[in-house]
């Protein structure tokens, strides 16, 4: 039988085109955004979830039992973009940050975690970001998000081994989606010490998104990530230099890493 694969997030983007890729390899995809009724989908499910909330949560894993008695593949893709310097960014749009980030893929997970046990297998793979391996100026927020849901994730492999649940963390650089349009920009002064630093990383930060590489590379990797008897616990997925600049956090001096993540947030 072919395997049940749910994917938060999956009206646009990488989400979408995860979810696209997954239906024509015969996978039965049910994809998850909060307003589906916006969409006129027919090659998967589209169900209304927000990730935010756990009465809809709880919703939509049990719409997806019911109907398929089983859930073998949870795709933690939901997730929000946020900029701003730290010290003008509002305590509001952080928490709403970290809700849509890392607390709705954990409470995803939580509701996912019985059915697998009981199944005695699952795969949970969780959308997370190069940028969550290291800070880069007024995208500090969203660093943090991904780099929590980076640890939440090892940890969840750990303690889910003896059932049979395996949990993966990908991790991708810039992309080509809509992630700009949705993204939470603070609203700084044009007196704000930030302001000519803050604007010139948004034009950057945008440029990078508009030139960058195919979501459907994602979902190949995806793909084969499924088709894995003993897939690895982290994956890379991006350009090079994005991939190679965790490796140099690793290896070269802090002050000197930081020279080089100032100067890339500039251009």
């Amino acid at each position: 039988m072919s395997k049940v694969i749910l994917v938060t997030g999956a009206s646009s983007g990488i989400g979408r085109s995860i979810s696209l890729y997954l239906n024509s390899r015969g996978f039965r995809v049910y994809g998850t955004c909060r307003n589906p009724s916006k969409y006129n989908f027919n090659e998967y499910e589209l169900l209304k979830c927000n990730v935010n909330s756990i009465e809809e949560i709880d919703k939509t894993v049990n719409y997806i039992l019911e109907k398929e008695d089983f859930i073998d593949v949870l795709v933690n893709n939901a997730g929000v973009g946020i900029t701003g310097p730290l010290e003008e960014t509002s305590t509001n749009d952080i928490k709403s940050a970290f809700e849509t980030n890392l607390y709705g893929p954990i409470n995803l997970i939580k509701k996912c975690i019985p059915s697998m046990r009981k199944n005695n297998k699952g795969l949970i793979i969780n959308i997370t970001s190069v940028l969550g391996y290291f800070g880069i100026p007024f995208r500090g927020v969203y660093c943090a998000t991904k780099s929590s849901l980076e640890i939440i994730g090892e940890v969840f492999s750990m303690e889910l081994k003896k059932f049979n649940i395996k949990v993966v963390n990908v991790a991708p650089g810039d992309f080509k989606t809509n992630i700009v349009s949705r993204r939470i920009n603070t609203e700084i002064s044009n007196n704000s010490f930030y302001n000519k630093e803050y604007l010139k990383s948004l034009k950057s930060a945008n440029t990078h998104v508009e030139n960058s590489l195919s979501p459907e590379i994602i979902s190949k990797l995806i793909f084969n990530i499924i088709n894995s008897k003993n897939p690895k616990v982290h994956y890379k997925v991006g350009r090079f230099i994005q991939k190679f600049s965790i490796i140099l956090k690793n290896i070269l001096p802090d002050r000197l890493f930081e020279k080089i993540l100032l100067h890339y947030s500039k251009n």
